[in-house]
C-alpha cells in the first residue's frame, strides 16, 4: 500500500497494519437519523473498517427521532456536565450495539437534541451551540470510558471542532496525546451555521486560538476553517475533489488555507453497501432482478411508466432524475434545456425535494406533458429504487459534486449515468465507447445546456443499439464500488495520520 503526499491518491497493497482505535464524530448515521449520504458513510465506513479487524466506535446526537425508535441500550452516565460560555448543560449517553456489532453511543441533552424530529436546524438562532456540545461531549465520553484513540475521525463541519479542542484546551491530556485526527470535507460548501455567512467584520473568524464558545460568536466561528488548520490530515470523498477544492472556483473561500496544507490533503472515493444497495433483493422494486436477469429490470420499466402515467414504450429512453433539488445537482441546465428534451424521444421522471422554485417548474412540465414527464416529491426511497430500477438512463448534471452516490447506486442498477466530469463524477463514470465498447456512462465537460443536450443525444442515440446498450448494462452492474477498497485506503490514511502526529510530538 503506497501513499503519495502533494497528489491527493491513495494506492493500495497487500498491507498488514496493527489493530487501530477509531471514533467516529458525525451529525447522521443510518438508518438511525440519516438525511442524506453523509448518513450512509457514517454508518457504512465504520462498518467496513470494523470487518478489516480495527475497534470502532461512533458518536452522533441522541434526536427526538431516535429516541422514538426505541433502540436497544446501555445508559452511560457522564460525571460531569458540558460546559460552553460558562453554562452547564446535562449530557450522558445511550449505547446501542447494531446488528453488525458496531458500538453506536448517542449523546443525550434534551434541550439540544431530545426535542428535534430533524437531524439539523438551519432557522436555529443558537445552531453552533449544539456541535460545540457535540464536541465536548465526546471528549467527556473517551475520557469516561477510557477509550485511547488512535484516531478521531470527524465529518464535515458539525463534529469538526474537535479536532481545534484537541490542539487547544486539551493539547495537554495524556488520553490524546498520540491521537491523530481525521477531518473528512463530505462538501465545502458548509462550513459553519447560516450565520456564518453574514458575519459582521468585528466577528470575522480568522480560525487561530481556541473555539469561541461565547455567544455573540460561535454563531459566526467556521468549523471547517478550524477543522482545516488543526486537523492532521484532511481528506475528501473523491480524487479528483481534493484537487479541486484547492483551487478558487471549488475552495469555497477556504482554498488558501487548503493549499497552506496541501501535503495532508488526500481524496478517497465512498463506497455503497452492496448489502443494502442491491436491485437482487430491495423490497422496494416491483420485481427484483440481477445482471443476469435484465428482462426483470425491463419488466421494471414498464410498471414504473404505468404507475408514473407515462405512455408504456420499451424502446423510447426513460431517464431517471433522483436528487436534491438545488442548482449544484445541475437542476438549473435540466430546466434550460426541458424545451428540447421535450422535443426528443425520450421521456423523464424527477424524484427529489428542495427549491419551491424548481419543483413547481418540473410539476408544471409534468401536467403540460404527462405521457412524458413524471415527479414525484417529496423524496421517498420506495419511488427512488423504482426509478432506479425502471430508468435506462440516469442523469446527474452536477455543477461540482464532492462524490455522489447517486451514480453508483445508477450503475448497480443498470441504468446507465450521464454526467458532467467533476469531483467523484469524474473518478466514477467514463465516457462509453461503441468502437472499443468500453466506459460505463457519458460524460460532459462543461457546465452549460448545449454540452449537457449532447451528452443526452449521445446516450438516446446509443439506446437504439440494444445488443451494445445490454452489454454496456451488464458492465455497469458487474462493477464494484463496494466499501472494501476504500475502508482498506482509510486506513491507510490513518497510519499516514499517525506517523504524522508521532513526528510533531517529537518536535515538542
Amino acid at each position: 500500500m503506497r501513499l503519495r503526499f502533494a497528489a491527493p491518491h491513495i494506492m493500495t497493497r497487500s498491507k498488514k497494519f496493527k489493530k487501530l482505535r477509531i471514533a467516529h464524530i458525525i451529525a447522521e448515521v443510518s438508518p438511525y437519523s440519516k438525511v442524506g449520504g453523509l448518513g450512509d458513510v457514517g454508518y457504512a465506513l465504520p462498518k467496513a473498517t470494523t470487518r478489516e479487524g480495527h475497534e470502532v466506535i461512533v458518536i452522533t446526537p441522541y434526536y427526538g427521532l431516535v429516541r422514538k425508535r426505541n433502540l436497544q441500550r446501555e445508559n452511560i452516565s457522564i460525571n460531569k456536565p458540558v460546559v460552553i460560555d460558562g453554562a452547564e448543560y446535562p449530557v450522558s449517553f445511550r449505547k446501542h450495539v447494531s446488528n453488525d456489532g458496531l458500538p453506536i453511543y448517542f449523546a443525550v441533552n434534551e434541550e439540544l437534541f431530545g426535542s428535534s424530529v430533524k437531524v439539523y436546524r438551519a432557522s436555529e438562532n443558537d445552531e453552533a451551540l449544539r456541535w460545540i456540545f457535540l464536541a465536548k461531549a465526546a471528549i467527556l465520553l473517551l475520557k469516561q470510558i477510557n477509550y485511547k484513540a488512535d484516531i478521531i475521525h470527524t465529518h464535515d463541519w458539525h463534529g469538526s471542532i474537535i479536532c481545534n479542542y484537541l490542539k487547544s484546551y486539551y493539547s495537554g491530556d495524556e488520553l490524546f496525546s498520540k491521537t491523530a485526527t481525521v477531518f473528512t470535507i463530505h462538501n465545502l460548501n458548509y462550513q459553519g451555521t447560516p450565520r456564518l455567512y453574514s458575519a459582521p467584520k468585528d466577528k470575522f473568524d480568522k480560525g487561530t486560538g481556541a473555539p469561541p464558545e461565547q455567544k455573540g460568536f460561535r454563531n459566526y466561528m467556521n468549523f471547517a476553517k478550524r477543522a482545516i488548520m488543526n486537523a492532521t490530515v484532511i481528506n475528501t470523498v473523491s480524487e479528483r475533489y481534493a484537487k479541486e477544492i484547492l483551487t478558487a472556483e471549488f475552495g469555497s473561500g477556504l482554498e488558501n488555507y487548503l493549499r497552506r496544507r496541501k501535503d495532508r490533503v488526500f481524496g478517497i472515493i465512498n463506497g455503497i453497501d452492496y448489502e443494502v444497495i442491491n436491485p437482487a433483493f430491495d423490497k422496494n422494486l416491483y420485481e427484483n432482478y440481477d445482471v443476469n436477469s435484465l428482462e426483470k429490470k425491463k419488466k421494471n420499466k414498464q410498471l414504473l411508466q404505468k404507475e408514473v402515467g407515462l405512455t408504456i414504450k420499451e424502446e423510447t429512453p426513460l431517464i431517471g432524475i433522483i436528487n436534491r433539488l438545488t442548482e449544484q445537482k445541475g437542476f438549473k441546465l435540466i430546466m434550460e434545456a426541458m424545451p428540447i428534451l421535450l422535443k426528443m424521444d425520450l421521456q423523464i421522471v424527477v424524484v427529489g425535494s428542495g427549491r419551491k422554485d424548481y419543483l413547481k417548474f418540473f410539476r408544471e412540465t409534468a401536467r403540460k406533458h404527462r405521457s412524458k414527464v413524471g415527479v414525484y416529491s417529496p423524496f421517498t426511497e420506495q419511488m427512488a429504487s423504482r426509478v432506479y430500477a425502471g430508468s435506462d438512463i440516469y442523469l446527474m448534471p452536477s455543477r461540482y459534486e464532492p462524490c455522489g452516490i447517486s451514480q453508483l447506486i445508477s450503475l448497480r442498477y443498470g441504468s446507465i449515468p450521464i454526467v458532467r466530469s467533476v469531483g467523484g463524477l469524474h473518478d466514477t463514470v467514463t465516457q462509453f465507447d461503441p468502437r472499443s465498447d468500453s466506459g460505463n456512462g457519458f460524460v460532459f465537460q462543461n457546465y452549460n445546456k448545449d454540452d449537457l443536450l449532447v451528452a443526452i443525444a449521445k446516450a438516446v442515440e446509443s439506446f437504439k443499439y440494444q445488443g451494445s446498450w445490454t452489454k454496456l448494462v451488464a458492465r455497469a452492474m458487474k462493477q464494484s464500488f463496494s466499501w472494501d477498497l476504500p475502508a482498506k485506503k482509510y486506513i491507510e490514511l490513518y497510519q499516514v495520520a499517525l506517523r504524522i502526529k508521532s513526528k510533531e510530538n517529537g518536535r515538542r
